[in-house]
C-alpha cells in the first residue's frame, strides 16, 4: 500500500496543526532556513489555491481582471499578477502559467474562494470563460535554493534550467506526470511542482531522498517576511494600492484597460505614491499592527513579523516623505531601520 504524503512527511518529525494542511514544521527550522538559502529545501504549499481558467475567451478575461498582460503570452509562459479592485486596491499577488488548453492560477491560501466568487461576478452573458477551483485534486511543492537545479536534472530535467521566470513544462518524475515552473514563489532560485495529489507522496519522498530538505510553513513564512513577499491580510489589503505595494513586475502600463488601471497610471503619472513597503530590522520585537514612529510622527504601519537569526524582521508600509533605506524609526519600545527585501520592484519596467 502506498504512504499517504502525511504519514511520510510524520516520518520525517512533521508537525501539522487542525487548521492546516500541511506541516507547520519538521523540527529544523533553521537547518531548512539554511537550506534554502544555500543548499535545496522543499516546502509543500499544497494549501495555496489552485484556479483553472478555460474556455476560449480565458486569456482576455485574465488580461481584463488583473494587471499583468496576458495577451503577450503563449503556452508555456506564465507571469505574476495582481487582482485588485477598480481603486487599485490589493486583494491577492497570484501567478499565472499558460498551458495549450487553460490557465492556471495560484492564489494565496486565504483567497481562493473569495476570488473565485469575485473572479465569477466579472463574466458576462455570452463571455466563453469557465472557472474550477482544482486545489483538492492536486498538490504543489516549492523546491526553493540553489542546489534546486541540481535536484531536477537528477531526473534528466534541465530544459527549464536559466529560463524565464514562470516559463514550465509537464514533465514524469518520480512516476508522476508534474508540470514544473520557474520560480519558488520568492526571491530565491527555485521551482513550482504541481501534480494530481494521488502522485504527491512519491513526489516528496523522491525529492528528499535527492537531497532536498524538508521545510514547513513557519520557514517559509520566515523566508516570506525576510525577502518582502507581501501577503494578503498583512500587506495586501483594501488600505493600500498595488504601486504602494512596490510590485511593479507584476504590471503593466502599456496593455490598456482592466479594472483599476486608472488608478494606476494616475498613480504612475503624478508620482503619486504615497507609502511603499520596506523590511526593517528591529532590536526586539513589538506587536504587529504598532504604529512606526519617526520622532513624535506616526510615519507607517508594522504589518509583519518573524524571528531571525540576526534579530526581529519586519514589514510595513512607510510615508514615502520620511524616507527609505537606512532610515532609524521607533515601534512601540523597539528601535529598528529600514533596509531592501529582494522580491519587490520599487520602479516601474521600462
Amino acid at each position: 500500500m502506498v504512504e499517504s504524503l502525511q504519514t511520510l512527511q510524520k516520518k520525517s518529525g512533521a508537525v501539522f496543526e487542525p487548521d492546516l494542511a500541511v506541516p507547520v514544521c519538521f523540527g529544523n527550522e533553521v537547518g531548512a532556513v539554511r537550506a534554502a538559502r544555500e543548499g535545496v529545501a522543499v516546502c509543500d504549499r499544497s494549501h495555496w489555491g489552485r484556479l483553472q481558467i478555460t474556455d476560449s475567451d480565458r486569456l482576455t478575461f485574465l488580461h481584463n481582471q488583473s494587471t499583468n498582460d496576458f495577451n503577450r503570452l503563449k503556452p508555456g509562459e506564465g507571469c505574476d499578477t495582481i487582482f485588485v479592485t477598480s481603486t487599485a486596491r490589493t486583494l491577492d499577488l497570484a501567478t499565472a502559467y499558460v498551458l495549450e488548453d487553460e490557465v492556471l492560477v495560484i492564489v494565496s491560501p486565504n483567497r481562493r474562494e473569495k476570488l473565485l466568487t469575485w473572479l465569477d461576478r466579472y463574466i458576462f452573458f455570452g463571455d466563453k470563460v469557465k472557472l474550477a477551483d482544482i486545489t483538492t485534486q492536486t498538490a504543489m511543492f516549492s523546491v526553493i535554493g540553489p542546489g534546486s537545479d541540481r535536484v531536477l536534472e537528477q531526473w534528466g530535467v534541465s530544459e527549464l534550467v536559466n529560463q524565464p521566470y514562470a516559463r514550465h513544462q509537464l514533465f514524469s518524475l518520480a512516476g508522476e506526470a508534474v508540470r514544473v515552473a520557474v520560480g519558488s514563489g520568492l526571491a530565491l532560485p527555485g521551482y513550482t511542482l504541481v501534480m494530481e495529489r494521488e502522485g504527491a507522496a512519491a513526489l516528496w519522498q523522491a525529492l528528499t531522498e535527492a537531497g532536498a530538505v524538508p521545510m514547513g510553513d513557519r520557514a517559509w513564512e520566515q523566508l516570506r517576511i525576510e525577502q518582502g513577499r507581501p501577503a494578503p491580510d498583512h500587506e495586501l489589503t483594501e488600505d493600500y494600492n498595488a504601486v504602494e505595494a512596490s510590485l511593479w513586475q507584476a504590471i503593466s502600463l502599456n496593455k490598456g484597460c482592466y479594472i483599476g488601471q486608472e488608478t494606476i497610471a494616475r498613480l504612475d503619472t503624478y508620482k503619486g505614491v504615497k507609502q511603499q513597503i520596506w523590511g526593517i530590522q528591529l532590536d526586539q520585537p513589538p506587536e504587529v499592527g504598532t504604529a512606526i514612529t519617526l520622532g513624535e510622527e506616526k510615519i507607517g504601519i508594522l504589518t509583519s513579523l518573524t524571528q531571525t537569526e540576526r534579530g526581529p524582521f519586519g514589514l510595513g508600509y512607510v510615508r514615502t516623505k520620511a524616507g527609505g533605506k537606512g532610515l532609524k524609526v521607533k515601534i512601540g519600545n523597539s528601535e529598528g531601520e529600514l533596509v531592501e527585501v529582494p522580491f519587490l520592484q520599487r520602479d516601474r519596467l521600462t
